[in-house]
Order: structure tokens, then C-alpha cells, then sequence
């Protein structure tokens, strides 16, 4: 059965079609129920940008899991490349037709946000059990139409703390576009700044009259789903 796992902050695990992958690991953040060192069998890792909090602890768990690669934009992979020492572990890519990493297709999306090496990306995991889109760091904006159109994301994972991001209001926008079966919240109460409410996202949600369910998942619960193709 496909999963995927919160690991607070914007982190998750995903199993899909016999891989495990992570996304933005910082599991080092305050509300992660487990560490860096205690996640193993890691095929891929993708990561949405260079911020402390979204590449995380990356090195560390590309070093404890020797058969696991990343994929990241371009610039970010080559700069991950260099720190673990070995360039056919990484891969990057941009915008664009999905790429195809070991059987499965992972597509860069436009994020509205701000980086240091590179550009600010949102992923989404193309499987036979299901399309996800995790949409990194962003603001609102008009390509979530396109995304939505193009990609038909089962479950998408929006950021919703505001400040350096949607806050709910932008982010039950965002599933108006994307018009996805399930979304979950995340990038919240990690930090003081971070303000936004799950409960205030699903409420905003459910009064657009959306088909969208809007699933809270506490640090370390575990979705499963099937959305076969």
C-alpha cells in the first residue's frame, strides 16, 4: 500500500511503487519524530530549495544511505554532489517535462519563493499508485491552474504557516486551482512566525464547497492511499 509519513515542518516520506523517497528531509526540525540517523532503506530524495529548513539534513542521510539519490534543481543537485563527493548520485534537472529517475517521473514546478543556489521549486511524484505535488515554499500563484491541469495531483502538500509563504487563506485558494482529492497542510507551528492554523486552512476549505478532503496529519502519522491509474 502507498504512504506517506509527516515528519512536521515540510518534511515527508513517501512510498510509491516499491520506493522510498523523502521530501525537504530537515528532520532535525523541533517536531520530528525521528532523526537524521534513524532513516534507512532511502531510495530518493528530493529537495524544493536550499534553505536551511527544506535541505535539511540531506548530506547526513545521502552519507547513511550509500544507494539512495537526490534530484533537485540543477545548480542545488551539483552543489549536494559536491558535499557527499560523488556527481552520479545526484540529480538535477528544471522545469519542465518530468524526469524519469530509476522508473519514475518527477516533475519541478515553479515556486514563489526565494533561494540561494538555484531557483525555488515545488516536485510532484508521477506513480501508478498516485500523482503528488509538493508545492516547497511558495506564495500564491497562477500556474497552480496549470499544475492542477497538466499533472490532475491526487494529494497535494501546501504550505500554510504564512509569512515566508500561503498562508490558509492563499492556500485554500491554491486547492481551488489545483482541485485535488486530498490535501494536506504543512510548513506550520514550527516556528513563532509561522501563524497559520490547519484547522483555519480546512475550515476556508470546506466553505468553498470544494470536493477536496482536507486530511491534519500530526508529526509521524502515516496516510495510505491507492489512487491507481
Amino acid at each position: 500500500m502507498a504512504y506517506l509519513r509527516y515528519y512536521g515542518h515540510a518534511a515527508f516520506e513517501v512510498f510509491v511503487d516499491g520506493k522510498k523517497i523523502l521530501i525537504d528531509p530537515y528532520l532535525s526540525n523541533p517536531q520530528s519524530p525521528v532523526k537524521p540517523s534513524e532513516v534507512k532503506d532511502v531510495d530518493l530524495i528530493l529537495v524544493t530549495h536550499d534553505h536551511g529548513d527544506h535541505l535539511g539534513d540531506t548530506i547526513e542521510i545521502l552519507k547513511n544511505n550509500p544507494k539512495a539519490k537526490v534530484a533537485a534543481i540543477f545548480e542545488l543537485a551539483n552543489h549536494i554532489a559536491e558535499k557527499i563527493g560523488d556527481p552520479n548520485r545526484a540529480i538535477g534537472g528544471n522545469m519542465g517535462g518530468p524526469m524519469i529517475i530509476d522508473g519514475l517521473k518527477v516533475a519541478l514546478t515553479p515556486a514563489n519563493h526565494s533561494s540561494s543556489i538555484g531557483v525555488p521549486t515545488g516536485v510532484v511524484i508521477i506513480s501508478s499508485e498516485g500523482t503528488l505535488y509538493h508545492a516547497g515554499d511558495t506564495g500564491i500563484m497562477a500556474e497552480m491552474s496549470l499544475i492542477g491541469e497538466i499533472y490532475r495531483p491526487d494529494i497535494v502538500m501546501l504550505p500554510i504557516g504564512g509569512h515566508f509563504t500561503m498562508d490558509p487563506v492563499e492556500a485554500a485558494k491554491a486547492v481551488e486551482l489545483l482541485k485535488p482529492k486530498v490535501a494536506i497542510p504543512m510548513h506550520y507551528g514550527t516556528f513563532p512566525v509561522l501563524y497559520g492554523k490547519p484547522e483555519e486552512f480546512k475550515k476556508l476549505v470546506e466553505e468553498k464547497g470544494l470536493k477536496t478532503e482536507v486530511v491534519i496529519l500530526k508529526p509521524g502519522d502515516k496516510f495510505e492511499f491507492s489512487f491507481k491509474k
